[in-house]
């Protein structure tokens, strides 16, 4: 692995000399000297975001709670809650090319940061940063044993940090190079992770809030599983009640069950909340349990949602293959990147399935909602406190104003950082 080092954000981004020479990761690198990639470097942002109170109320259901003392045990994530916010470590990867263009993705993890350290950066210096195909099929060619996981999460990042240095290049905002805009707007639905859903009083006032603020739908988290016996069935049950009271009937309210039911389980639930009409159960199982999914999307009457923990256009063939699902979810950093977003929407539209991305990024996310149909993509997840974290350092946040998110027109996706934020910046890993 690569020795963690700091330098000051203001120093001097250094040319490989194979890049000056042609002779990088890709021979076109000669061809297009301008184009080819001088440096890859990990950027450690640290600051707090401000809260009223902990920025995580309540947690979800997770496929491990089957387990007493993981179940019980007090969990957050994203950073570390203080009495005067929440204090946020991140990192973001800088794509610079010879003449100075520089492209930019993220936050992410410091391991995922470390992969691309020590694992991609090699393959990305001197070759040309325009060619983002070849430099994803090299990623993910040389990389066999991270076809999943924490590897393909360090390709999705590049991948998208590469899409922002072909904008910038270009001078067109994303979207454009894709086709888009396909409409001027689109719609946001509210993902509710971290809300209080033990309170029925509060549940119903922030649903009946944001339903007001413009949201078209709302995205609210089970949470409790199988091991929580009927207890916690009929406590998920007064959650959807409380939700449809709180809403009416003409408005459309999901449910995310992250991974963490049996079809049993599923199918029970579904027929205690179906008389709610939910518009999906989203993730009822965990994602290789595929045959799992093909029989509750037969049995149930409620659509069924899924996907934002597959990788790839290979895995996502699976659930078309069988039939699994209404709604696929793949994650833009995660499941391999903008291009491989792209890949898996062209597959899903031949077999009339919905792509509604999972939002860990809003910004990435919004030009590929723009650059797609309405009907295939007829809205876009934003996950409310989550996006609050993942966008603090971004200088221009992707919000919904009365529950639409427009495009933007600058060059790239939109992630130009915001320095006044961060209580710490270094760039590391170098």
């Amino acid at each position: 692995m690569t020795e963690y080092t700091e330098t000051p954000t203001d120093a001097p981004v250094t040319v490989d000399p194979a890049v000056t020479a042609g002779t990088g990761a890709s021979a076109l690198s000669g061809a297009f000297p301008d184009t080819a990639i001088a440096s890859v470097r990990i950027l450690s942002l640290a600051g707090t975001l401000p809260t009223e109170g902990d920025l995580w109320e309540d947690w979800l259901v997770r496929p491990a709670h089957i387990y007493p003392e993981i179940r019980d045990a007090h969990y957050a994530e994203g950073g570390e809650q203080g009495p005067d916010g929440f204090a946020v470590q991140t990192y973001f990867v800088e794509i610079t090319t010879r003449s100075g263009v520089v492209g930019r993705g993220g936050p992410i993890t410091a391991g995922i940061a470390q992969i691309i350290a020590s694992d991609l950066r090699p393959l990305l210096v001197g070759a040309d940063g325009i060619a983002g195909e070849k430099l994803w099929d090299v990623m993910h060619r040389t990389q066999v044993h991270g076809r999943q996981g924490q590897t393909m999460l360090a390709i999705s990042a590049v991948d998208a940090a590469l899409w922002d240095l072909r904008g910038k290049w270009m001078d067109q905002p994303v979207y454009r190079l894709l086709g888009g805009p396909t409409r001027t707007s689109i719609p946001a639905y509210a993902s509710m992770l971290g809300f209080s859903v033990s309170d029925p009083d509060l549940v119903a006032a922030r649903a009946t809030a944001y339903r007001d603020a413009g949201y078209v739908a709302q995205k609210w988290f089970f949470a409790n599983g199988p091991s929580s016996g009927y207890e916690g069935m009929r406590a998920n049950v007064q959650l959807v009640r409380t939700l449809r009271e709180a809403v009416g009937p003409d408005y459309d309210l999901m449910f995310d069950c992250w991974q963490s039911f049996d079809p049993t389980y599923t199918a029970e639930l579904a027929r205690r909340i179906t008389p709610y009409q939910p518009r999906w159960l989203e993730e009822p199982l965990m994602p290789d349990r595929i045959d799992g999914y093909a029989r509750l999307r037969d049995r149930l009457d409620i659509p069924i949602a899924g996907g934002e923990h597959e990788y790839t256009r290979w895995g996502f063939q699976r659930f078309l293959d069988a039939g699994a699902v209404d709604v696929l979810q793949p994650d833009i950093y995660w499941c391999g990147g903008l291009s491989e977003t792209l890949k898996i929407a062209a597959a899903a539209s031949a077999h009339d399935v919905m792509v509604i991305p999972h939002g860990h990024s809003a910004a990435a996310t919004l030009h590929f909602s723009l650059a797609q149909s309405p009907s295939s993509t007829p809205m876009q997840e934003d996950l409310i406190k989550w996006n609050a974290v993942h966008q603090l350092f971004l200088r221009n946040p992707v919000t919904p104003v009365r529950g639409l998110l427009t495009p933007n027109v600058e060059p790239g996706i939109g992630m130009e950082l915001d320095l006044s934020r961060a209580t710490a910046q270094a760039y590391v890993m170098e």
